[in-house]
């Protein structure tokens, strides 16, 4: 009885390891599969994501490089949406195969200034009290459709233009990129807004985008189309450094163009909400603020800004950036050097 009860044991404690060692193969192997599987769906998205922003590249094994990339953007992306946590989401778009240092080397090249003494002092706006409460220079009819033309902006320009002329042209800025080249400005190695206004002021104008076509390259500068001028500024004015009032009594007269610093995942990936950061105030990136408002779900207030890294990139192109916060800055550095065309 008692040698029947020990063989009973120990064929209890063999067949119960048994069952240990089956269970933890099968955990393993429906592990590995998981993972297989998900890295055949992360590669299947990388394809779609391929085909759709039609990308070739030179070889297998830079087309390897990229996705582990693409997979590691996609990965973080999917975590940050996730978590739920902020007023704004991030999306897969067409940087998702640049690592965050390819993305601002290729699109942030902005150049602050190295003091204020540059900076104009005169500000028309200085007396503005009647401000709306919200305004988007779109409705208005102040705004060119999205562009993607990297760090190269006129939007300001062509706000200003449509409204002391009531025409709302596109204008060139390939021109900028390839005739702006003699003083802080490199056409697309990136420089100053201000330098760009008083090229366009000495100039006497600035032709048009189907005058003077963007190549996104910088090239030798064309006189003859240099010398075709659809639209003129008399100068430009510097809103008084990092005070968002301000800034608002700007915008609240016409898009105004500001620097920010772009350099952030957060940033590179943007696909809706308001945008709160992460964010430093390094600024490396030339946008224009084209309006502001209040957000209806949570009453953020924010600030309307058109970039030019086309539609496919956050809200059709725009960044509506959280507006008024405790830093005198503002978000970004969005009021650290905005500045604005005079008819």
């Amino acid at each position: 009885m008692w040698l029947l009860s020990n063989n009973q044991n120990k064929w209890q404690l063999i067949f119960f390891g048994l069952i240990v060692v089956l269970g933890a193969w099968a955990y393993n192997e429906a592990s590995a599969r998981t993972l297989q599987d998900q890295e055949v769906s992360m590669y299947d998205r990388y394809r779609t994501w391929m085909a759709h922003h039609g990308r070739v590249y030179k070889d297998e094994e830079e087309e390897k490089k990229r996705f582990e990339i693409f997979k590691r953007n996609v990965g973080r992306i999917d975590d940050f949406n996730r978590a739920s946590n902020k007023s704004y989401k991030l999306g897969v778009n067409q940087f998702a195969d640049l690592t965050n240092e390819e993305f601002g080397a290729s699109r942030n090249r902005y150049k602050a200034h190295v003091c204020d003494s540059t900076r104009t002092t005169s500000f028309i706006h200085e007396n503005v009290t009647a401000i709306p409460s919200s305004l988007d220079w779109r409705k208005l009819g102040a705004v060119t459709p999205i562009k993607d033309q990297g760090d190269c902006a006129v939007a300001a320009m062509e706000g200003v233009t449509k409204l002391s002329t009531g025409k709302l042209i596109s204008l060139s800025e390939q021109e900028l990129v390839d005739c702006d080249t003699k003083g802080e400005d490199q056409g697309c190695n990136g420089g100053l807004m201000d330098e760009a206004f008083k090229f366009i002021q000495t100039n006497q104008g600035l032709n048009t985008e189907a005058g003077y076509p963007y190549k996104g390259v910088d090239g030798s500068c064309n006189a003859k189309g240099e010398t075709k001028h659809a639209a003129k500024i008399s100068g430009h004015e510097d809103v008084p450094t990092n005070s968002e009032k301000d800034l608002l009594k700007a915008v609240s007269k016409q898009p105004v163009s500001v620097a920010i610093d772009a350099g952030g995942f957060d940033f590179q990936f943007y696909s809706g909400g308001v945008f709160t950061g992460p964010c430093g105030t390094s600024l490396d990136h030339g946008v224009t603020a084209v309006g502001y408002g209040v957000d209806e779900v949570d009453g953020t207030k924010y600030w309307l800004v058109k970039n030019s890294w086309g539609e496919q990139w956050g809200e059709q192109g725009y960044i509506r950036m959280q507006r008024d916060i405790e830093a005198k800055q503002g978000l970004c550095g969005i009021a650290i050097e905005p500045s604005y065309p005079t008819a």
